[in-house]
């Protein structure tokens, strides 16, 4: 089969880079303060989403144990190369560049030639990146969710239904893009200078979400229908961040103070949880997946309130699949666990897409 992969290729943000280059304590991510500081003032964090050319590499590999794979960027000249190419299915990665709507940008073009896909809607993933018309829905359906208000501007502060401690994250953003350990906000003070950051320099609306107390779990599904497939649960460990950061999965936890040259363990999977809560937290991610009408695979993020329940904090629809085992890749860790390695992982999710579009025969 011919199989088109379409990705967006990650570049290097020149304040992360020249300042990584000028102090080697910087250059190996070893200056946690430093480095912090200088995350809050600058959107170093443009391309993080966006995937490196090891992983777009990985993943051709993959596909190709079993497909032709055409490598094609995700750029303004996608729609011409696609139209010329018209491969029988296309490997969706791409997370797009501009607006609220950018990772519907791939899907709906391909639906608009007629060439099937890997991967959630156009409708779905616009749905998934905007954090609170997610949340509305997951509400609606009564599957629990933190507490939030969108805000688009400090006029609306007063406005707030629920009390401090929260989490202020811009609304359209992936990958922990713009949510540092400051974003943990305790006072009222700190909450207005998250959301004044937020609307400078992400030029969108912030989430005020309400902060829970409790462990958090990222949980990896493949599949569709009756035959989607819940893999091993991962649980977050803060215990292993720096002392005295906010218990959170924040973008320096992810990127900054995580790295292959100084490891932490950041992950633990399987998750140790009980029978009970792993039940729980496996029908809440299948309920989420199915009433949000998510396709092929999904990683859902949920954590734990003061009493013990699993709330959903939001879906990626477009995971993240870090190829190498040590820059603790969520998705394809949870897949290991399961008995998959990379390149089987990666067919299952192909092989999902390509039976739901009935193209197996």
């Amino acid at each position: 089969m011919n199989v088109a992969l379409v990705f967006n290729m990650k570049k290097e943000n020149s304040e992360e880079r020249s300042a990584r280059e000028s102090d080697p304590d910087k250059r190996n991510g070893n200056d946690h303060t430093i480095a912090t500081a200088e995350l809050q003032k600058t959107t170093a964090d443009t391309y993080a989403e966006w995937d490196t050319e090891e992983t777009i590499l990985a993943v051709k590999t993959a596909l190709e144990k079993h497909h032709s794979v055409s490598l094609i960027e995700a750029d303004e000249e996608a729609y011409g190369k696609l139209l010329a190419l018209q491969p029988d299915i296309v490997f969706n990665i791409a997370e797009g560049f501009r607006g609220p709507s950018r990772e519907a940008q791939i899907p709906a073009m391909l639906e608009m030639l007629g060439i099937p896909y890997s991967g959630s809607d156009p409708l779905t993933l616009g749905i998934c990146l905007d954090k609170s018309r997610a949340k509305e829905i997951l509400s609606y359906y009564h599957i629990p969710t933190p507490a939030f208000h969108v805000v688009d501007s400090l006029l609306q502060l007063d406005h707030l239904s629920f009390s401090l401690p929260c989490i202020v994250k811009p609304l359209y953003e992936g990958s922990s893009k713009g949510i540092f350990d400051a974003s943990v906000v305790r006072t009222s003070a700190a909450l207005e200078t998250q959301i004044k950051k937020v609307l400078e320099e992400y030029k969108q609306p912030a989430l005020v979400e309400q902060f829970l107390e409790g462990r958090e779990f990222t949980v990896a599904l493949i599949g569709n229908g009756q035959n989607v497939r819940v893999l091993p649960i991962v649980e977050i460990c803060f215990d292993s961040l720096p002392q005295g950061v906010n218990p959170i999965y924040s973008y320096e936890a992810k990127w900054i103070w995580d790295t292959t040259e100084n490891p932490i363990d950041v992950h633990e999977c399987p998750a140790k949880i009980n029978l009970e809560l792993q039940k729980k937290i496996e029908k809440i991610c299948l309920d989420t997946f199915r009433v949000l009408h998510c396709r092929d695979w999904c990683r859902i993020d949920i954590r734990l309130d003061r009493e013990g329940n699993p709330n959903v904090l939001e879906l990626n629809p477009l995971p993240g699949i870090l190829p190498n085992p040590e820059e603790h890749s969520c998705f394809p860790q949870a897949a290991r666990a399961a008995g998959l390695d990379y390149d089987s992982m990666l067919n299952e999710v192909l092989n999902a897409a390509i039976e739901r579009h009935n193209l197996s025969n």
